[in-house]
């Protein structure tokens, strides 16, 4: 998501307790990510080529490009992608944002710095891809992360392999939801990426236009077109990533228990609406409930709620 985009502390009100911002000030980041829910992680500021995306757009300040001119390793010089690298390190950033962008991309040179950089500095490196083949592109740059599925090309079945043994996939299915032949892509490369074991991550690009502020149920539903069932659905909602730990001191609500078929079966059509009518709450504020004796009762086993 784009924190600068949005009003984000509405967002743990629909159920978002962590965001990831790919694409901001840096300075302004590391500043609300000391603050209250949610908890934010961050990229920084977008790293791109002269000219490249998304610079120049109307909602892409300066602040939150970083325009690649030098590729040379040697941190401190105007422009320079090692440099870029190290002052999103320096402001907190937990992983850095690269554009692969058919109308202008970074040089392989700049490319391999950044990466080469990042990772020496223990960071992952997601990326931006779009236009024909942008995401060979970073899967030979060594990029760990896509930030979109791949909507622009239909992937052979030997590069989404490839994909699946090194990349996350950030999901972002909802975005296209205007465009068929986009969406159309995108669900058929992510079915066939889960298919061959890739790591999918719940994500909506929350600022790119007219989005929920919460779970989006129209993104959950698109998972389930592209072939996630219902524990798919929660790991991709869960999943720490660019971390590895669970948030302390919050829980996720939901009240009831998840919707099911006449036959058990959990109910898939009412899966989406329901996980999205989660909220958050901090631990403090959750409340032991009593059985019918008088004992504390486990809430997961009661049918008023559901953390």
């Amino acid at each position: 998501m784009h924190l600068h985009l949005v009003d984000g502390e509405r967002l743990p009100l629909g159920g978002v307790a962590a965001v990831v911002d790919l694409g901001g000030d840096p300075a302004i980041l590391a500043d609300r990510a000391a603050g209250s829910l949610p908890h934010v992680t961050y990229a920084g500021a977008f790293l791109t080529t002269l000219g490249g995306y998304p610079a120049g757009r109307e909602w892409a300040p300066p602040a939150i490009v970083r325009q690649i001119t030098d590729a040379s390793p040697q941190i401190g010089r105007p422009g320079g992608a090692a440099t870029a690298v190290d002052e999103q390190r320096l402001a907190g950033a937990s992983v850095i944002k690269i554009v692969l962008h058919h109308e202008r991309p970074l040089p392989e040179d700049a490319l391999a710095t950044i990466v080469d950089t990042a990772h020496a500095a223990g960071l992952p490196v997601v990326a931006h891809v779009e236009g024909e083949g942008m995401t060979r592109r970073a899967l030979d740059a060594g990029v760990d992360a896509l930030a979109h599925t791949p909507f622009s090309e239909r992937l052979d079945a030997a590069l989404i392999a490839r994909a699946a043994a090194a990349q996350v996939w950030i999901s972002t299915l909802d975005i296209h939801r205007d465009d068929d032949h986009g969406a159309g892509i995108a669900r058929e490369n992510l079915r066939a990426f889960r298919a061959t074991g890739g790591r999918v991550v719940y994500g909506t690009d929350l600022g790119n236009g007219d989005l929920p502020l919460g779970v989006n149920p129209r993104e959950l539903r698109a998972l389930l077109a592209a072939g996630c069932d219902a524990a798919a659905l929660v790991a991709a909602l869960t999943d720490p990533w660019p971390g590895t730990g669970s948030l302390p001191g919050v829980r996720t609500f939901l009240r009831g228990r998840p919707p099911r078929r006449s036959d058990g079966a959990v109910d898939p059509d009412a899966l989406a609406d329901w996980l999205s009518s989660a909220s958050v709450l901090p631990t403090e504020d959750l409340l032991p409930t009593l059985d019918d004796e008088g004992d504390n009762a486990d809430s997961e086993d009661r049918d008023d709620g559901h953390p």
